[in-house]
């Protein structure tokens, strides 16, 4: 008799009113919660395999089906909450590491919440961003201290390799074989329509892909999948990474069952072998070291594309970046502890690393103290949800976001963080050939386009509400910003006055 049977977490109830047997449920779950009794021809749910991502909800032609969270539970104790009982069960009767994906789902302070905009009103008109223009665009990349004339006296314009994007908004890091093809190509043609960047992760850039090469950041992480010479030189940017917000100090794994067919390919590696990331790349163990990356990777490139170097959110992250601004790095990419993934240990997920508002405001502040500011351009990930959260990163100090929840959510994604088991019903995090279907590439461009443009129409609102016309006159404005119901450690973290003063 097993002592820790566990109870599912979730439960599908069916409303036999409504329900027409029709059997599109059973066909459409990849977990296989619906299924027919051969004896008695009724529609029967397995709630331990309902994962809630609300496939069978939404394709119910009569809505008779809905989830709910169960009500099951232990005798209450403060210490033990429910999930950490069964946490516990779980480890218990595996003896493995706890595997979650997506971001940190603990209810730690979300600092965008506790700030506020300050609005324009007479003394400082607000603008109309429907009549007067309001310039959006940016330049990534290292800018000059100084200006400099030739002869004649006529400004010299040259400047380092920089990203110009319509919008200070890129897709964030998502490796082929962690998400689709068909994703990856919703992805890329919808960076090329709105002029912005997508970022191919730590998987190599699929061949049909090259073609967007424009718009294209390509990663090189510590397992150097896919990475050879036409790599590099195919994307606008090389982004350097040695940590993300999901999983500080770790690396990274793709189960060997996803390495199939064209990913095997693009990652250079055998098929059904697992890719391993080791926690550090062997080849940087200080800051002298990263810059002799740095270096090689410009001169692969003939010095023609920026460089980025994306670390996580973690508690001396304004020193790292002072380092990286150092090491030849054009760009710094941080990923605060609510970024995404495929699959993390549970507990470095939940317990490591900081909140991107609160490393922001700690790098842009080192920068400014030490007038290196102007050497690196910053972007920062890891819990952007909204056009709101990107003035305020902006306001904080941000030249860009990276977003990447908020692109899957806007592909289809239900948020149900079961991307390792690769059975994703919405075709995003999967590889098998009938759930990637379920995601058309056409409809994914234009959902994340509407998304972008949605929210740089806001961005332009929120901006003439502050009688500001520009991304560049905003940009670490932190007078823009009051907080409420932080404390006075938080406020002089961020820089920000309290509401009311």
């Amino acid at each position: 008799m097993p002592i820790d049977s566990l109870y599912p977490d979730y439960e599908v109830l069916r409303n036999a009113d409504r329900c027409i047997h029709c059997g599109i449920c059973v066909k459409e779950c990849a977990n296989g919660v619906h299924s027919f009794q051969s004896k008695s021809g009724a529609l029967t749910a397995d709630d331990s395999k309902c994962v809630n991502c609300h496939r069978c909800v939404a394709v119910c032609p009569t809505h008779a089906l809905k989830i709910v969270k169960t009500n099951h539970t232990f005798k209450e104790n403060g210490s033990w909450s429910n999930q950490t009982i069964l946490e516990i069960y779980r480890q218990a009767q595996s003896g493995g590491v706890l595997l979650s994906s997506m971001g940190n789902p603990k209810e730690y302070p979300v600092y965008w919440d506790n700030m506020l905009i300050i609005a324009s009103q007479v003394t400082n008109p607000s603008i109309d961003p429907l009549r007067e223009p309001m310039e959006t665009k940016v330049f990534l990349g290292k800018k000059l201290h100084t200006v400099h004339r030739d002869a004649t006296g006529n400004l010299i314009c040259e400047l380092p390799p920089q990203l110009t994007l319509s919008t200070p908004i890129l897709f964030s890091a998502m490796s082929y074989g962690s998400i689709s093809y068909n994703a990856h190509a919703s992805l890329a043609a919808a960076a090329e329509e709105l002029g912005i960047f997508y970022n191919t992760g730590e998987g190599g850039l699929h061949q049909d892909f090259y073609k967007y090469g424009a718009n294209t950041i390509v990663q090189v992480a510590s397992g150097r999948f896919g990475v050879h010479k036409g790599y590099l030189e195919a994307g606008a940017a090389i982004e350097i990474k040695i940590g993300q917000g999901a999983k500080p100090g770790i690396g990274g794994h793709l189960p060997g069952e996803k390495i199939v067919g064209e990913i095997s390919i693009t990652r250079m590696i055998p098929e059904g072998s697992d890719a391993i990331s080791p926690a550090p790349h062997h080849d940087i163990y200080s800051i002298e070291d990263l810059r002799q990356l740095v270096d090689s990777l410009k001169e692969t490139t003939n010095r023609q594309k920026p460089i980025i170097v994306k670390v996580a959110a973690v508690h001396n992250i304004a020193a790292i970046a002072s380092g990286i601004a150092r090491s030849g790095a054009d760009m710094i990419a941080i990923d605060g502890f609510r970024g995404g993934t495929g699959a993390a240990p549970t507990r470095i997920r939940d317990n490591v690393g900081i909140p991107i508002e609160l490393a922001l405001a700690s790098v842009d502040d080192r920068l400014r103290q030490e007038g290196i500011r102007d050497n690196v351009s910053i972007i920062v990930g890891g819990g952007i949800r909204s056009s709101a959260d990107i003035v305020k990163a902006i306001a904080l100090g941000a030249d860009a976001v990276y977003i990447g929840t908020a692109a899957l959510l806007a592909l289809g994604c239900h948020l149900c963080r079961s991307c390792a088991q690769g059975k994703c019903d919405w075709g995003i995090a999967t590889q098998q050939p009938d759930l990637v279907a379920r995601l058309d590439p056409e409809t994914g461009r234009e959902r994340l386009v509407n998304l972008v443009h949605a929210w740089t129409h806001e961005i332009k609102e929120m901006m003439g509400g502050m009688g500001i016309n520009s991304i560049e006159a905003l940009r670490g404005n932190r007078l823009m910003l009051r907080g409420v119901g932080l404390n006075e450690k938080e406020l002089s973290i961020l820089g920000i006055r309290h509401a009311g003063e």
